[in-house]
């Protein structure tokens, strides 16, 4: 199978882009950045574009049977249009090559009133970031879900919770919109996006996934993610070929 992946020089369009691979599909890797895109394989082709910019969008996406989109960006005070802008070339160049399917990543804390199982995270820590630092995140977030409700793509949208790192694949949880766990491993979540390539069982669903192997106190999390956002993330090292069956979830929309 052809997959184009948008974000793929993230920390998790890492991992996707090397499991796609790792499972022998070509893919083909949307970044900004080429020259700091340090995977190859004879299957793998790398696209430089921003995605705001329609007519990149539209090339890269050209030719391909399945969409799947890691795209983010740093909490910030700035306005953000990457998930809304990027969303709409990306569906506008689907609709032009006939191309039906795409996932994409949001965030658990879209889900309005859903507890975490962690009372500080529910009631001190998640408002706070939403009001403040991650207002501007959320709210774009927020208009790429309503983009994508609107239109007749098979679209599956994935809300993470904190993401974190694991060696390899978990027994992961994927479930109707919400799941009451603190974490989502990056690797898990890289798995779970692949796998709605080849199956069609959460399409029009705003699915929450979390990975309940993970755990670790809150404080702890906070300090290894600081850490880890000063390094750039590296692909390899994981096993990937296992397949993990999901819960199918009634659509959104």
């Amino acid at each position: 199978m052809k997959l184009v992946v948008f974000g793929a020089n993230g920390p998790t369009g890492r991992l996707l882009t090397a499991q796609a691979l790792q499972e022998d599909h070509e893919v083909t890797a949307f970044t900004r950045h080429p020259d700091a895109f340090d995977l190859t394989h004879p299957r793998l082709t790398v696209a430089e574009g921003d995605a705001r910019n329609a007519a990149a969008v539209a090339a890269a996406v050209a030719g391909h049977d399945v969409v799947l989109s890691t795209l983010g960006v740093p909490f910030t005070r700035r306005a953000v249009d990457v998930y809304s802008v990027g969303g709409q070339n990306i569906v506008e160049a689907m609709r032009a090559n006939g191309i039906w399917r795409l996932a994409c990543v949001t965030s658990s804390a879209l889900e309005k009133n859903a507890s975490t199982g962690s009372w500080l995270v529910d009631n001190v820590v998640q408002p706070l970031v939403v009001r403040t630092i991650g207002k501007t995140v959320y709210a774009d977030m927020h208009r790429l879900e309503t983009l994508l409700a609107a239109t007749d793509l098979g679209w599956t949208v994935l809300r993470p919770s904190g993401l974190c790192e694991t060696a390899d694949v978990t027994d992961y949880l994927v479930g109707q919109r919400h799941l009451p766990h603190l974490y989502t491993s990056r690797v898990d979540l890289a798995d779970a996006l692949l796998r709605q390539a080849t199956d069609d069982a959460l399409v029009g669903c705003t699915a929450a996934i979390a990975t309940p192997a993970v755990s670790t106190s809150f404080v702890h999390f906070l300090l290894a993610e600081g850490v880890r956002r000063n390094h750039d993330a590296t692909p390899g090292g994981a096993r990937w070929a296992r397949h993990h069956p999901v819960r199918g979830c009634a659509p959104s929309r």
